[in-house]
């Protein structure tokens, strides 16, 4: 359904990501603060996608990113090559012993319990790739390759003042290319607080959504990135609230072929309602089937249902389907621990398909 979308046999990759790539690091059923040891993973929200789309969904991806080499950046790397995902354009920046000049982000994660809800604390200040630049790559030689697809988001270019030019400069290439174009909003106030808060976010955002393709983002992303407003609370979205201000987003920017979200009702820490809508011209507004979700990670549940969505767009699906394998997609992911999905693409289809959760022999 989408226009000018290449076909795959002229491409070296499906899908290509722009953003940062954490360790992320989880302290299992104790706080953060209480913790004696932790488990690592690697995660982020733009490599997030990369990373499902080449496990779950067998396409070939890509990360353009930034570590510091040392024993942490090259952990990430591990983590990174286990994943699939080709790290062929990972930058990688001479360590200078102790962090000053570039480190490596970490993100502390606890998925949170009944009443207590999850809780995130990056560490992630002064890291490689926030100080990536738009020259740093050839981005031309990259999409001159053949990609079909690019995604990054609103994490990426609220790290620091160069990552927003950075990101257009990716954007920009890719659209020179003919490369369809994804950006997930995903406003973080903690990290553009420091660098002009919200009228920092509008502008830069202001400057990338003309050039998307498809834009995902939720009540509070369209209203803190954007300006448009939504007439309700977060909690208990209303469907036709959100469709009236994705109608309005469509028009001020008419070059949005797909907006999407995710809808969420937090019923506790580890039960939520779960399912999303999408929109396009062609089709209005279509929903997916809503799933009452046992959460054992929430954390990633985002980036699994753009991975979804962007795999039954990419496979020619209708926007109707598309939006179920990326809803099906999402709730499988926040079934397993860490950042990404341990879904397999028959786990998914079966979801989407209407199976359930009966064992599997």
């Amino acid at each position: 359904m989408l226009e000018h979308l290449k076909p795959a046999s002229e491409c070296r990759f499906d899908e290509v990501s722009v953003g940062e790539v954490m360790l992320r690091l989880d302290p299992g059923d104790v706080r953060i603060h209480t913790a004696r040891s932790f488990r690592a993973w690697e995660g982020g929200g733009e490599y997030n996608v990369a990373r499902g789309l080449r496990r779950c969904f067998g396409l070939r991806t890509a990360i353009v990113t930034a570590l510091v080499d040392n024993g942490v950046g090259r952990l990430v790397e591990d983590f990174m090559l286990q994943g699939g995902v080709d790290t062929s354009y990972v930058r990688w920046v001479p360590s200078d012993g102790v962090g000053r000049e570039a480190r490596n982000g970490l993100n502390f994660t606890e998925a949170g319990f009944g009443v207590r809800g999850a809780v995130g604390v990056s560490d992630r200040g002064n890291t490689a790739i926030s100080q990536m630049k738009p020259g740093d790559i050839d981005w031309d030689a990259l999409f001159g390759q053949g990609v079909r697809w690019l995604h990054t988001g609103g994490i990426y270019a609220a790290l620091s003042e160069t990552s927003a030019d950075t990101c257009v400069a990716a954007i920009e290439a890719a659209k020179r290319a003919g490369v369809i174009v994804s950006y997930d909003l995903n406003y973080r106030p903690s990290l553009w607080k420091s660098i002009g808060g919200h009228e920092r976010a509008r502008e830069v955002n202001a400057r990338i959504a003309p050039l998307v393709d498809v834009m995902i983002g939720n009540e509070e992303d369209f209203t803190a990135c954007l300006g448009f407003e939504v007439e309700s609370g977060l909690s208990g979205l209303q469907v036709d609230a959100f469709a009236a201000m994705v109608e309005r987003a469509a028009a001020a920017y008419p070059n949005f072929q797909v907006v999407a979200t995710t809808l969420r009702d937090v019923v506790s820490a580890t039960r939520n309602t779960w399912s999303a809508i999408a929109w396009s011209a062609e089709t209005g507004v279509v929903r997916s089937v809503q799933r009452d979700v046992e959460i054992l990670d929430r954390v990633g549940g985002g980036d699994s249902f753009a991975s979804g969505m962007i795999y039954a767009l990419l496979a020619g699906k209708p926007l109707a389907e598309a939006v179920e394998w990326g809803a099906a997609s999402g709730a499988l992911a926040m079934t397993t621990p860490g950042d990404t999905t341990m879904a397999t693409l028959s786990e998914v289809a079966k979801l989407v398909g209407g199976g359930g959760a009966r064992v599997d022999r």
